[in-house]
């Protein structure tokens, strides 16, 4: 009898444990720790996480290293499994030719798309290109040709460009004829490659030569190249001029790529002031199939801050 008590016991308590263990996992989601090197480790944290986004929406490093760790790679992998199909990374160019490597394979093996990384051939020619001299635009040639061979080993098609600032000593005419024939010496390397150079205009400075959507259109109809267009970031152009639906119809033919970020703080959706549920139901019934880069901070810390992005962008995913 004795015996026969212990093991009912020992059942009882293995089943406890079992539905406490099961509990937890359905509380707070079936995510592993630990990746092993070299195996696609399965982040599962919602029963919709497999289901991929209609919009193809880019995360980027860092944007969820609380759930997948610091390496960007098992950060890639974190993403795809919540549904996500692009990725961006800004500073691709300061990797390391094995990281691009990596980065590149582990994409491709995935079925995901690269969006922009930075033409970023240094702080001088950035801030230079509208100065016209020639060693300027030698360093911004010598990139351009850096990013053809980086595009080939990480699949991309689009790198941002931004001229820089302004050159206080020269008309503004002059200024704007330097920008462009810099531009069109960067589509000539890019274009018979297929790849594009996307002109971000910005607002994080006044001082800044590109700031509008209807200066960037200019620029891109000057250059006059499929390989020179526009970068829309949704959150720049909100600030800077407002009346984003209706800018987008204007620019429409130029545009080969947008960001997101919500305002005020450049944020997920849905923190902040901009409808962009309406927004995207607008460019995809447009026609555009493209990234959408998403080139913004999260509005909440941790893990938890995570999953409200991932759930802000399930409830503003145009279905």
């Amino acid at each position: 009898i004795t015996a026969l008590t212990r093991t009912i016991m020992k059942r009882r308590n293995f089943l406890r444990n079992s539905i406490t263990a099961a509990a937890s996992t359905v509380a707070f989601g079936n995510l592993v720790a630990a990746p092993t090197p070299g195996k696609h480790v399965k982040y599962e944290l919602s029963p919709s996480a497999e289901k991929p986004f209609t919009l193809n929406f880019a995360p980027h490093d860092g944007m969820f290293s609380n759930h997948a760790g610091k390496d960007f790679v098992e950060q890639i992998k974190f993403m795809h499994d919540q549904g996500f199909r692009g990725i961006e990374d800004n500073g691709m160019l300061k990797r390391t030719r094995e990281e691009q490597n990596k980065i590149g394979e582990t994409l491709a093996k995935l079925g995901m798309t690269t969006g922009v990384f930075v033409v970023d051939g240094g702080d001088n020619w950035k801030v230079s290109l509208t100065t016209g001299k020639q060693e300027f635009k030698d360093t911004f040639v010598k990139t351009c040709k850096d990013c053809v061979e980086l595009a080939k080993r990480v699949n991309a098609k689009w790198m941002t460009v931004v001229p820089g600032y302004f050159e206080r000593s020269m008309p503004m005419g002059i200024q704007t004829a330097n920008v462009v024939d810099a531009l069109r010496r960067g589509a000539e390397i890019f274009e018979p490659h297929g790849l594009i150079m996307v002109l971000e205009p910005l607002s994080d400075n006044p001082d800044l030569f590109m700031r509008f959507s209807d200066q960037t259109f200019e620029l891109c109809k000057a250059v006059n190249s499929p390989a020179c267009k526009i970068l829309f970031d949704i959150y720049h152009m909100q600030r800077n001029e407002g009346n984003i639906i209706n800018n987008i119809d204007r620019c429409w033919d130029e545009i080969a790529y947008f960001q997101i970020g919500d305002n005020p703080g450049r944020k997920e959706p849905t923190s902040g002031e901009i409808n962009y549920k309406n927004i995207f139901k607008h460019v995809h019934n447009k026609g555009y199939r493209g990234v959408w880069g998403m080139e913004h901070g999260n509005a909440k810390p941790g893990k938890e801050g995570e999953l409200a992005l991932i759930k802000a962008y399930r409830d503003s995913d145009y279905v």
